[in-house]
Formats: structure tokens, sequence, C-alpha cells
């Protein structure tokens, strides 16, 4: 398709968008991440985060742990013996490796955003009521999902899910502890596309469009108290047709304590800096992140 025909459709996905229902997208939900080795990607982000699993699953082939933060959860999530998810999970290991694996969005209507993605040609999944039991405690939660298809979300998997109830917070287990997620970054070849999907498909709003002497483009869309961060930086895994669900940046209270707390823990951490939105502080986590850069950032006062 050439780039005339591209940005065409773009239009056109605009067009439908504007008189499509209002994305019914309220915040991140969760990330996924794919490990091969759950107990020790669990002791990572326990050291990390300075917080405590809230959550273990089990289910077809595969076991999971969730992390819940106030504003959204991570997930690590490891084959286990055989099952149709264990399969799939370490056919994704072998072909991209461990790390980002799926971005989940929170809906107030699935029924809505079902609809939405249909009408914008996203081809959704049926939606799924799913019922979860964490292993450890017996408590069990209700959600329903659906999925758009990943050949038509540029590479990256996009979940949409709805809870039934909120789930259980995970426990602070030291200074400085992380608070929640504060942008996921995913890197695009082909800016404008991206934009497409991001902004005119799901809806959210753009709060930031800027293009630096590299000719490398950032854009910021709002998601509930978090940013999809989308960067025109090609990276190992993407082309021109496929993004890539990149890096993490986590909030926390106090930058310096954080940092210390870290590196007594045997985490490589980099000096602190001025961040690149205004009235921020961040560090760079150099190791113990299951190979996801990962930043730490905290808001100061401008």
């Amino acid at each position: 398709m050439s780039v005339k025909e591209r940005n065409a459709e773009d239009r056109h996905i605009v067009t439908l968008a504007a008189s499509a229902e209002r994305s019914a997208i309220t915040a991140i939900d969760h990330l996924v991440v794919l490990v091969s080795d759950l107990p020790a990607a669990v002791a990572a982000y326990r050291t990390l985060l300075a917080r405590e699993p809230a959550w273990h699953g089990a289910d077809d082939g595969s076991e999971n742990v969730l992390f819940t933060l106030d504003n959204m959860s991570l997930e690590l999530m490891a084959p286990s013996g055989l099952g149709g998810n264990a399969d799939r999970i370490r056919t994704v290991i072998k072909l991209q490796g461990e790390g980002l694996a799926s971005l989940c969005f929170r809906v107030s209507d699935i029924g809505r955003m079902h609809r939405r993605l249909d009408r914008l040609a996203m081809q959704p999944d049926p939606i799924a009521s799913v019922q979860g039991r964490d292993t450890q405690t017996g408590a069990t939660l209700k959600w329903k999902r659906t999925r758009a298809a990943t050949g038509l979300t540029r590479g990256v998997r996009l979940f949409f899910v709805e809870l039934d109830a909120e789930r259980p917070r995970s426990q602070v287990s030291g200074p400085a502890a992380v608070r929640g997620l504060d942008h996921i970054v995913v890197s695009t070849s082909d800016p404008e596309r991206a934009a497409a999907l991001y902004g005119s498909r799901l809806g959210l709003e753009m709060a930031l469009d800027r293009s630096n002497q590299q000719a490398r483009r950032l854009m910021f869309f709002l998601c509930g108290d978090v940013n999809v961060e989308v960067v025109h930086r090609p990276v190992a895994g993407s082309d021109d047709e496929h993004d890539k669900l990149w890096g993490i940046s986590w909030r926390v209270d106090d930058l310096d304590v954080a940092r210390a707390r870290l590196i007594d823990s045997g985490i490589t951490v980099t000096e602190p800096r001025v961040g690149r939105r205004p009235g921020t502080r961040v560090v760079t986590v150099r190791s113990g992140t299951c190979r996801i850069p990962t930043l730490l950032v905290q808001t100061t006062l401008i």
C-alpha cells in the first residue's frame, strides 16, 4: 500500500470514528509479561515494586501471578506442563523472547466496546465471560473480555476487560514502593498509522504530538491517569507493519529512597535526572526487570 493510500485510509478511519459510539475505555487494566521462570520473575518484581503478589492463578497449562497497584495490575505468566496455553506461551517466547506480551484496557461497557471495534473493522473476538480462582486463597473473580484481531492492531495484542469487582491490592513490603503505572511505551516504525489506531480507532485522547531534531516522533495518548506513549523508534522485532510493546515507567513518591532500596538489593540503577515531561525526575532500572526497559518516575513541584 502506498503512503497516499495509507493516508486516505487513515482519514476514512477518522471519519468513521467520529460517527461511532464513544470509546468505553476508562484505564489500562493490566499488562501481561510472559516469562519462562515464574518464581524468578515474581522475586524480581517483588523487589522492583516493593509489593507482594495479590493473586496466584492457573489455567490450561499456564500459571500467573498478579501485582495489583493503585491504577492497574501487572500479570506475570509462564507455561506450566501441558495444555493450550502452555503451547501458545512457549511459542511466543520462542519467537519473540520473554517480556511484554499484551496490553489490556479496562472498559466500562464491554458490549459498547465490542460494537465500536466491530464498526471500525477491528474484528473483535466474541465477548467471553471468565472466572478465575486464586490457587492460594480460593477467592474468585469474574470478568468479561474481548480482543481485537492482532493483524489489525499492528502486531500488539490488545484486550478489553470489564471487571465484575475490583482485584485485591498488593501489600507494600518496602520503602518508596511503586504506586502505579505512569506510562507504557509502544515503539513504531509508522507513527501515522499508530496514531490512527490509538487515537481514532480506540478513541484515546492525544495529549502530545512532538517531533525532535532526529525526526523521531513522540505521542502521548491519555488513558485514565496513565499515558500510552507511542514513539517512532524502530526496535528489534518491529517493522513497517508491526509495532512493539517496548517499555514501562512506574510512579514512586520518593525517587531517591526507591533508588537506594533497589541498589541495596543488588539492582543496577542510574543516577537521577530530569525527565522529558516537565516537573519529573527519573532513573533507569538496568537489571531485575525481566529485560523490560524500565523507568521510575517522581513528579516534583514546578
